[in-house]
């Protein structure tokens, strides 16, 4: 053991790692870290490890068997949790817990081009049904206002819960995004994903029946007033996710599916066809590059990077991009 280590226990030092994080990174990543390093907390428990200078790299590649092994993570999870680890271990160097150099033990798996890359979607053309049905059957409901505004404005499911009734702009045709923390919400990328987005008519008329004729008239925990609500106040985004995927199902707009309406409302993420938020985002930016909406507009709507919009979220086909810029040389 090196001389200039200071003794300090696993949690200790985990607390003040997620201290230092609050500091330059959102309440959300600040989360995951917590979420990721309880189980190398709980692995130092097991094998009585109580002072993080006895931290070897034989230690750590032990703890990397064990991790994958408890939670049967997949190479993508497991560099997930092993990145957040690698973290952590750099910041204990700089803390005098652990030798220097410590963190350049943790060998991260080597990915595939595409193995972080998931291709699940809502397409346009099941998103357009399950908007004919809403406004047929449950016109300005929580399930239309929600749908609508998710697949209209490609924003985060926490954007969403963070909306409140003075961001609808309804003159505009806008809403606008603020990043409000001390209110209890946050946006991903903190103040600088602030922004206003355009909404087309058919979806600010939606947004203005439901705070006309349905939105229950009550304020959230910290005295705001939320844009979309239940009778308790601000929606959660448990509850967010689980409408989303209970309209997503295709026996819910009256389609053949594979659950026939078997799972009830809080299981309908069983449904082998019912798509999460993020699939919902996911759709809706592919649908507006399929359009034509230049990358830089739909970056810059959706709170992404040019990069990042290519490698996770444009799902159009090597033949549909060929198309396109086929068409955009053709009318030159």
């Amino acid at each position: 053991m090196t001389q200039n280590l200071e003794p300090i226990a696993p949690q200790k030092a985990v607390d003040l790692y997620l201290a230092q994080r609050e500091d330059d990174a959102s309440e959300r990543t600040v989360q995951a870290h917590r979420y990721r390093l309880k189980h190398f907390v709980r692995w130092c428990g097991q094998e009585d490890l109580t002072n993080l200078n006895d931290l070897t790299g034989r230690r750590l590649y032990e703890y990397r068997l064990w991790r994958k092994d408890d939670g049967d993570l997949n190479p993508v999870s497991l560099r997930t949790q092993l990145s957040t680890l690698r973290a952590f271990v750099r910041f204990c160097e700089s803390i005098d817990a652990v030798e220097s150099g410590t963190h350049e033990e943790i060998l991260l798996p080597t990915l595939d081009a595409n193995d972080d890359v998931k291709d699940e979607m809502l397409d346009g053309e099941r998103a357009e049904k399950i908007r004919e049905y809403l406004e047929r059957f449950e016109y300005a409901s929580r399930k239309h206002v929600l749908f609508e505004i998710f697949w209209s404005t490609s924003i985060r499911m926490g954007t969403l819960h963070s909306l409140d009734l003075e961001d609808f702009r309804s003159d505009e045709q806008a809403l606008a995004i603020r990043h409000r923390p001390d209110g209890g919400t946050s946006l991903k990328n903190g103040e600088r994903a602030e922004r206003i987005i355009a909404i087309p008519e058919r979806t600010c008329e939606v947004v203005s029946d439901w705070i006309t004729h349905t939105r229950p008239d009550v304020t959230d925990d910290n005295g705001r007033e939320p844009l979309i609500t239940t009778e308790q106040g601000r929606v959660s985004q448990s509850n967010i996710r689980a409408l989303v995927y209970h309209i997503t199902r295709p026996c819910y707009y009256g389609e053949s599916c594979c659950c026939e309406e078997q799972y009830p409302y809080s299981y309908a993420s069983k449904c082998e066809k019912s798509r999460s938020p993020h699939c919902l985002r996911k759709g809706s930016l592919t649908h507006l590059l399929k359009n034509d909406v230049p990358k830089q507009v739909v970056s810059d709507r959706a709170d992404v990077s040019p990069d990042v919009l290519d490698k996770h979220y444009n799902k159009m086909t090597e033949e549909e991009k060929m198309e396109q810029r086929r068409e955009y040389l053709d009318s030159m």
